[in-house]
């Protein structure tokens, strides 16, 4: 046979595959406006371009700002620019609660977990609503500070104004990619380039990821272009892109794998081979660590391959920690229920930001962690908006050795739900962050759950009494070494000597927004005194911090690795030179709209202390 032929062959499969591909791609409409063949379509027929603002906030994991406010909080992305284009830290923005590495880096900080696939990067979301559906052909988010946060937007099938909800609710990413540092903090009109998608849309997701940033990211209103009508690309092209073939697989890989895990769990039929080559003569446990590096999609492929991996990969033993929170968008009862065998050894389990518009049911949910939970000591459930008090019920009955709990963001659990979680004493980590937690029950889980050592309160805006509260933990919880009381309104003096006195391993406390507490009354030099092993201090927007709580930080807490004293009118650069000379381990220094520190001072600090950020906000 002439050479000629086996090149003919190749050269007439590699067409094929591309033509078969481009093909696949039209009849779902999901042409990428990024590909090379953009210079040669037009759209069929022509539509007029629909231009809408976000109507409503729906949903988010976190903000900055409070809940009975509108500075700094989600809500303010609904509706026309308020600060766009000018830059500069604003109230009227949304802002998320964290920025950079810093939470990462203190004593509070949580353990990631592995198998995560590194395509996921998402850190916060925010769900917006807009009035009439399309297909989006343009998504403009107007950042006006420290921009560069949004790593991932999405696109859902369910019209959140229906009144019918569809059977099955659908997301599909309209754009990707890993977090980038954006050269300076001003104000950009961000635009990606998105996919076209085959359902109309009013309801857009923004992910982002804030370990990159310098400061907070500040987002003002996203912009969403569409048509009415689905567009029709015509296949005139000229040449063709290499890297489609790879982004294809990359796309089916995401949007396929955890669609398929019921069913690719569910396989009993295995073709059988005479042998299993190399396989048969590796160590059992030598296979499993082998395969203890894949994500859940890829055990899922794997486990059809033949019967020896698929016994490995539904072995429980790779099941001990399991994250589907990368899986959110396809996680439903039915993915539960396949999971189960497989996972009656689990220790950590993250459902976060899952179950949402009815993908799991309180059932489902009961279900799997009746058959699941006896072994569980981490639970992770920010946002799953699908709890209720029979769910918290079925945790603190099938999970006796749960020692943490997150419900962040959980704002749909009613509050005498919490009562339940005062049953497990073995707690040592509760995230309460934005939920509905009243007095009463906390009082009662605080009472019982003297074994805890992280605990945040952040935004929980029905507890009447922080004072009562304080005191019951300077009681109850001497093993205490974080505290998150962000935006507490009402504690005073008197709960934070109780606290101090009562709480002496304390590394990590955030004060952040408590109006209530004055410098004149001493409670900061107390704490200064009561708490030297302190690490991180927040003391955000606290006007009444002065040269003296400085010096006694400087002179007692050595230690000290994250201050944040952002709005003090007090503090003057001498103080903050004796803190930075004490506080070898000092890493940030947040002294934002400090009123005598300005830019001048802040260059000489900086120089002088070159291992310490030192962050300076502003406004235009």
């Amino acid at each position: 046979m002439s050479p000629v032929f086996p090149m003919l062959t190749v050269l007439s499969m590699f067409y094929y595959m591309c033509l078969r591909r481009r093909a696949r791609t039209a009849t779902r409409g999901e042409m990428n406006s990024r590909r090379a063949i953009e210079s040669n379509t037009r759209a069929l027929p022509i539509n007029v371009e629909i231009v809408q603002y976000a109507k409503e906030v729906l949903d988010f994991s976190s903000h900055y700002g409070s809940e009975n406010s509108m500075s700094y909080t989600m809500w303010n992305l609904a509706g026309i620019p308020n600060v766009y284009p000018s830059s500069g830290d604003f109230t009227q923005t949304a802002v998320f609660r964290t920025y950079g590495t810093w939470w990462d880096r203190c004593p509070s900080a949580r353990l990631p977990f592995k198998r995560t696939p590194s395509t996921f990067c998402s850190q916060d979301y925010v769900e917006l609503a807009f009035e009439e559906p399309v297909y989006p052909t343009a998504v403009h988010i107007l950042e006006t500070y420290h921009p560069g946060a949004v790593v991932r937007i999405l696109a859902c099938s369910a019209n959140p104004y229906s009144q019918n909800p569809p059977a099955e609710v659908r997301w599909e990413i309209l754009w990707s990619e890993a977090p980038t540092k954006v050269n300076g903090p001003q104000a950009r009109q961000f635009t990606p380039c998105i996919k076209q998608i085959n359902f109309p849309t009013n309801l857009i997701r923004l992910e982002v990821n804030s370990s990159l940033l310098d400061y907070y990211t500040e987002l003002d209103a996203v912009v969403l272009h569409g048509v009415k009508e689905r567009p029709v690309l015509s296949l005139k092209t000229s040449m063709i892109d290499m890297n489609d073939i790879d982004e294809d697989e990359e796309e089916e890989k995401f949007g396929c794998g955890m669609d398929t895990l019921n069913k690719q769990f569910s396989i009993v039929t295995l073709r059988e081979w005479p042998t299993n080559g190399y396989f048969d003569k590796l160590p059992y446990e030598l296979i499993q660590l082998i395969l203890s590096h894949l994500t859940v999609p890829d055990l899922c492929r794997l486990a059809q391959t033949c019967k020896l991996l698929y016994q490995h990969c539904c072995d429980p033993l790779q099941y001990i920690h399991l994250s589907l929170q990368p899986y959110w968008a396809r996680i439903n009862d039915t993915s539960l229920e396949y999971l189960q065998s497989r996972c009656t050894l689990i220790q950590w389990l993250n459902l976060s930001w899952t179950g949402n518009r009815g993908a799991i049911s309180v059932s489902g949910f009961s279900r799997f962690l009746k058959v699941c939970g006896s072994e569980l000591v981490r639970l992770e459930l920010s946002c799953g908006h699908f709890l209720n008090e029979t769910c918290l019920e079925v945790i603190t009955e099938m999970c006796p050795n749960l020692q943490e709990l997150n419900l962040s963001s959980c704002d749909k659990i009613p509050p005498q739900a919490f009562n339940h979680i005062a049953k497990v004493g073995s707690l040592k980590r509760l995230i309460l962050y934005r939920t509905k937690v009243e007095q009463t029950a906390l009082l009662s889980i605080l009472n019982f759950c003297s074994e805890l050592q992280h605990l945040s309160l952040g935004s929980c805006v029905m507890i009447e009494d922080y004072d009562l509260i304080a005191s019951m933990m300077g009681a109850k919880c001497k093993k205490l070494r974080s505290l998150d009381l962000w935006r507490c309104k009402n504690i005073t003096e008197s709960g934070i000597a109780e606290l101090a006195s009562g709480c002496q391993l304390l590394e990590e406390l955030d004060l952040g927004w408590c109006p209530t507490l004055q410098s004149s009354t001493g409670c900061f030099t107390n704490l200064a005194r009561k708490l030297p092993n302190l690490q991180k201090l927040f003391l955000t927007a606290n006007r009444s911090v002065c040269d003296t709580d400085i010096e006694e930080l400087a002179a007692n807490c050595t230690h000290l690795r994250q201050l944040d004293i952002l709005g003090t009118r007090m503090v003057s650069p001498a103080s903050l030179r004796k803190l930075l000379e004490s506080c070898k381990d000092l890493s940030l220094l947040d002294v934002s709209f400090c009123s005598q520190i300005d830019n001048r001072v802040v260059l000489e600090l900086n120089a002088n202390f070159p291992n310490v950020f030192i962050k300076k906000s502003f406004t235009q």
